[in-house]
């Protein structure tokens, strides 16, 4: 597969879409990712690292995937046995 069109390998089944067909507000960005960023930071104090990396990645997927916020915090901590996620 030849990789000059674009600076990033393509995902199967992921269109290559090139940055300026993309409208980015890079403000709108970051306002709706930080307080995700601080969820994060104070869960890493209760769950260690790990633990609240994984779960703000799993929000911020299914963010990125049109849920909002809350549902997608409410779905993830729904995937947790005993303040863990069951690797499976």
């Amino acid at each position: 597969m030849n990789h000059d069109c674009c600076p990033y390998p393509m995902m199967p089944n992921v269109p290559y879409i090139p940055p300026q067909a993309m409208p980015i507000d890079p403000n709108a960005i970051m306002n709706s990712i930080e307080p995700l960023v601080l969820y994060g930071m104070q869960e890493a104090q209760v769950t260690g690292v790990h633990h609240a990396m994984r779960e703000v990645a799993y929000i911020a997927y299914l963010m990125g995937k049109g849920y909002d916020d809350q549902t997608a915090r409410m779905i993830v901590e729904s995937w947790e046995v005993n303040e863990a996620f069951p690797m499976g």
